[in-house]
This record gives C-alpha cells, structure tokens and sequence, in this order.
C-alpha cells in the first residue's frame, strides 16, 4: 500500500532533508487537503499514488532545505527584488514564447527548471551552465516524456527552460499545477478561495533565495495564469511589478488545457472522463476570468502597471511585442539584444517538437454554446 497520509510523508520528508524547520505551518492545511483529495477524488493507479508521494516528499523536501539555507545564511534576506516582470493572462496564449524570448536578454532572469525543483544551494555564475543538476533535471523531464507520449509536442520543456510560478507554489501546497496533473476538485475549490498571500510571500523569498548565489539580472521575469485571479495580492507583495497580461479566445484555451490535463492525468489515473474534464476547465477559467476583470478594474489607477497583447499579435510579429513591452515599461533594447531573440525565434519555430491536434467537441465544448460566461471578456 502506498499511504498518502500528511504526517508520514512529513516525517519522510523531515529525514530525507535532514532538517525541521518549515518555514512556518501555512503549507499545512493545503497538503492535508490536497493529499484527501488525491485519496478520494482522483481514482489513482499505484503509478498515481506513487507519484503524488514521490511530488509531495520532494516539494517539502526543497521546502525545507530553501528555509534551512535562508536560516544558516541571514545576508539572503537583504536581497532586493526590484521590478519584477510577470507574464500573466490565460494558459496557451503565448506566455511560453514570450518567456524564452525575454530570457535571451541578459537583464532579465528567469527561474530555471533544474534550479526550481533543485534550489539548494543556489546556482552561482561559475556553476550556473554546467551545474550536475541540470543533467538530473534532465532525466526526469526525459522520464515524463517517456510516460506522457506527445507532451513535449504540447508543452515543450528542459531543464534549462524558465520554470513557472506554479511550481514554487506547490511548495507551499497553493498551486494549480496540482489540479493539472491530478483530478483533485475539492483541493483545487479551496486554493480558488484560500488567501494566497503566504504563497506569494514564500516566492519572494525564494527568488531571494536564487539570486543571493550571485546569478543576477536588472529584473525577474516570471510566469503562471494562476497569477489571474490574485492581481491585487501580486501588486500587494510585489508593488513594484509590471504585468504582460495575455489574451486570447477563450473557448480555444480552455479546449487547449482539456487536451494538456488529459495527457498529464492519464500517468496517473485510468479514469479519464474528456468531457469532464472540458466542463471543469469551462468553470474553472470563466471564475478566474472574470475575477481578473473586477481586479483590473479595481486597479484602474496602476493602469501604467500592465501591458496588454493578444496571442495573434505574438505569433505575427512576437519582436514587435517585446519592442512595444520595453518602451512600454521604460525597459533598454540593444541591437545586439534584438538580434539574438531574432535568432532564438529563427530556432525555434511553432511546432519544433511536433504538432498536437484536437477539437473542443472531443471534451464536450461548444464554441456557441459555452461562450456566455466569457462574455464581459
């Protein structure tokens, strides 16, 4: 039997870190709820109760040794976040493009994937390209590849990609990421309406926590759609952000997500209900849409705080969004600069790893009929 009890997977977590100190309890509540949730709502394999143990102990694990590094090393909480840049808006709307484009300039840093899900110690500038990380980063992502047939066609990632806020999330246990990759709706209805506060408060201390190594920009990039509905705490936590906020049509997106939450599901479970899963993403992002357009509303006066585009607008001309992004938020773009996202883009072309097809109606989507709650967007 593979247990998903709270307790024991702290205790595992506690030996395998070799440490105690959480931080704080404020990822407590959200584990129990989430563990309950995958026991009784998730209809996992053994495959999927192993990898909800394995995901659990890892992400209390890095929990654990990011508060132990902070705790022996006081100088990480001097470390100021200036100006972060966050990429925000509905899933599958260009914000991966834009993200590995900003990457190309210098002064920007992203999290990258090995040093989120491996972040002690942090990378430093000798270490940071061939850090032995990146290679075990690899083997797992080239593990998921193997049990997802076709996610990397959807989703392409490595470990040297920059990482989502999501995944920092997850180590407080306030993160949709969960919800993509396991049917947990009772877990992911009380993230929906639980204070997000402490989760964003434990991402600027992460992001402390990677740049106190010495890898350093002018500005954090950063990415997530979870960011949608909690504008107003990112703005509280970091009040000095500036905010891509993406768009698109929605009825394409939440068809796009059905098919990725699908794939990444059906590691873990042979209960695989398309439909469902197009009528949960169809709620689930009309609730997030619209409170982002009360929240945008509310924040009317900090309207100099965000940047608007529309997917077609990236996939057209995706330099003359960066172009108009920098002059936008008073951001520097060198030639040399433009010169190497021209160069990234003429690499990496749409559907490098392959294309992936679907259509709404194989998750009972209807392009008329669903469309009313995205109305106002």
């Amino acid at each position: 039997p593979v247990h998903l009890d709270p307790d024991r997977l702290v205790n595992k977590a506690v030996k395998k870190a070799g440490c105690s100190d959480f931080g704080g309890d404020d990822y407590r509540e959200g584990l129990g709820r989430f563990l309950e949730s995958a026991d009784n709502e998730a209809h996992l394999t053994l495959l999927g109760r192993l990898m909800v143990q394995g995901y659990t102990v890892d992400n209390l694990v890095n929990r654990l040794r990011v508060v132990d590094w902070r705790n022996t090393h006081p100088s990480v909480a001097k470390e100021a976040i200036v100006e972060p840049l966050f990429i925000i808006g509905l899933p599958r709307t260009g914000t991966t493009i834009l993200h590995s484009m900003l990457e190309q300039d210098p002064a920007n840093r992203s999290p990258l994937a090995w040093e989120v899900q491996h972040p002690v110690p942090p990378a430093t500038p000798e270490t940071f390209a061939n850090d032995p990380r990146i290679a075990t980063m690899q083997r797992t992502l080239d593990q998921l590849f193997e049990l997802v047939p076709g996610f990397d066609a959807m989703h392409p990632m490595s470990a040297t990609q920059p990482e989502e806020c999501v995944a920092v999330f997850t180590q407080c246990f306030r993160s949709v990421q969960l919800q993509v990759q396991f049917d947990v709706p009772s877990y992911q209805a009380w993230v929906d309406d639980t204070d997000m506060r402490p989760a964003y408060e434990y991402h600027r201390r992460f992001l402390q926590h990677l740049q106190s190594g010495g890898v350093r920009g002018e500005r954090w990039v950063l990415k997530s759609p979870a960011h949608l509905n909690n504008i107003d705490t990112l703005l509280d936590v970091f009040p000095d952000a500036c905010i891509v906020h993406t768009h698109r049509d929605p009825i394409k997106v939440c068809a796009s997500v059905a098919s990725l939450t699908a794939m990444l599901r059906g590691a873990g479970s042979d209960h695989i209900d398309l439909h469902a899963i197009g009528r949960q993403q169809l709620d689930w992002w009309a609730k997030l849409v619209n409170q982002s357009l009360q929240q945008r509303k509310q924040l009317s006066a900090r309207s100099d705080q965000f940047f608007d585009v529309k997917l077609r607008e990236t996939v057209e001309d995706p330099l003359d969004v960066v172009r108009r992004m920098y002059a936008h938020f008073g951001f520097t773009l060198s030639d040399q600069v433009d010169e190497r996202m021209r160069a990234f883009m003429a690499s990496n072309p749409r559907d490098k790893h392959g294309a992936h097809t679907y259509q709404p109606e194989d998750f009972g989507i209807d392009p008329i009929r669903d469309r009313e709650p995205f109305d106002e967007y």
